[in-house]
């Protein structure tokens, strides 16, 4: 047997044994101290609180700290409420000042104060100003902590001042170059700067940034961000001036966030703020019966139409067998157009203004899923049920198809022009809309092909 898994499974029954003695608490933190960084993360990430708490008093304060910050800020909130202890103070100031201000938005506003008065002078400042932007803008995700270079130092001069200080800032690789009033003119790689020559001025090395405001939309400026394939970059006002910068942990940071929100949202869920298994019951039943809710009572629209088909029903009963099928056919197919759209939308592929595209291009998508849908359902149910049966189905089959394609394609550019998110507003309505829809195209075809 491994044994980190040996050592995993001591220091679990270790916290499950409670109170410890001072002999069991000095075998914790050996035990905890020959486990890889990884397994820490994930124990104290997926214990409760408060067994994640005693297995971090534990923990050296470098071990603390990196086990700390690869928390999501929501847990670490509960960690220090669990901890209320001098090591939290103690390492909040090496927190970088964008982790911190994450950090301080899941506290307490009482405990948030306490541990912002316990900062310095220059970090408390640094904090204060990620926190002054709106929670979904960038600038609450840059590092204010910037190594700029002015245009006319020599390259050599400009490597003195990053060798001078290149453990304050969060990232050297990038070096924005800014005037006077911090106004950005472009940026020097690392690179480019080690290799020049010494008397090089750095605004002939300088080239063009690709840049984001501080009040940008995060999902967007990330999405430039990796389309340029970037390990950083920079941060300005509305008047150009620079305020940070975005590296690239935290690009992914927010990506993973990004699709973790779609992924839950598009299967009718909120993501959980935690680790699944350290999540309470209750925070995953919280987290699904909003949706649930939402579609138990869109259905009634689907017994509506039902009901008032229900005279047609009673003359062809054989009719009832097939509803699952069309209504769970015009569903995944008005889904997987909006899944499509969806992504399409996020990396920037599509605009609101390509709607007719959009449009046409899933109406001919549809059409074409609907003839061999419908095709394969008109041979089979002609052969089990009669031409006629076969007919209803074939070509409902085809109507579905194209209706629920053009509608998957057209919901994410609605949302995303109403200012929703597409993922939220796409599928729950999709599902219920095409269930709907569907029977009444259904029924429509039946009582035409069958003269009912």
């Amino acid at each position: 047997m491994d044994d980190s898994s040996v050592t995993v499974d001591s220091v679990l029954a270790l916290l499950r044994t409670s109170p410890l003695d001072e002999a069991q608490l000095e075998q914790l933190s050996r035990e905890a101290h020959q486990l890889p960084r990884a397994e820490l993360v994930y124990l104290v990430g997926t214990r409760p609180a408060t067994e994640a708490a005693l297995l971090f008093r534990v923990l050296e304060k470098d071990a603390a700290l990196a086990v700390f910050e690869a928390l999501p800020a929501h847990h670490q909130a509960e960690l220090i409420s669990a901890l209320r202890t001098q090591q939290v103070a103690d390492f909040i100031g090496d927190l970088d000042p964008d982790d911190r201000a994450l950090l301080f938005d899941e506290l307490p506003a009482t405990v948030a104060e306490r541990l912002m008065s316990g900062l310095g002078a220059a970090e408390r400042a640094m904090t204060t100003a990620v926190l002054g932007y709106p929670r979904h803008a960038i600038g609450r995700y840059m590092s204010p902590e910037v190594l700029a270079l002015r245009p006319g130092w020599t390259a050599g001069e400009a490597l003195a001042h990053v060798r001078a200080h290149a453990d304050e800032p969060e990232t050297i690789y990038l070096l924005p170059v800014v005037d006077g009033s911090r106004r950005l003119l472009g940026v020097v790689g690392l690179r480019r700067l080690l290799v020049a020559d010494a008397g090089d001025r750095v605004e002939d090395l300088a080239h063009e940034a690709v840049r984001a405001t501080a009040t940008e939309d995060r999902e967007e400026a990330v999405r430039r961000f990796f389309e340029a394939k970037l390990l950083a970059m920079p941060i300005v006002d509305h008047e150009g001036r620079l305020v940070g910068i975005l590296t690239v942990d935290d690009a992914v940071a927010i990506m993973e966030k990004e699709n973790a929100e779609d992924s839950a949202r598009t299967s009718g869920s909120e993501p959980l703020p935690r680790a699944y298994l350290s999540t309470p019951i209750l925070g995953v039943v919280r987290s699904r019966i909003v949706w649930l809710l939402v579609l138990a009572v869109s259905a009634v629209l689907t017994v509506h139409v039902l009901e008032i088909f229900e005279d047609r029903l009673d003359q062809v009963v054989i009719l009832a067998l097939f509803i699952p099928l069309l209504t769970g056919t015009g569903g995944n197919t008005g889904n997987q157009a909006a899944t499509t759209v969806t992504r399409a939308l996020a990396v920037g592929e599509v605009r609101f203004r390509d709607l007719p595209r959009v449009l046409w291009r899933e109406l001919r998508v549809g059409a074409t899923l609907g003839v061999v849908l419908g095709a394969l359902g008109l041979v089979v149910a002609g052969l089990v049920y009669g031409l006629a049966i076969g007919a209803v189905i074939g070509l409902t089959l085809l109507s579905i198809c194209t209706m629920a394609a053009m509608v998957g394609g057209l919901m994410p550019l609605l949302a995303k022009k109403l200012g929703a998110d597409p993922a939220v507003f796409s599928n729950p309505f999709i599902s219920t809309f095409c269930d709907a829809t569907g029977l009444i195209i259904y029924f429509t075809i039946a009582t035409a092909v069958l003269g009912l």
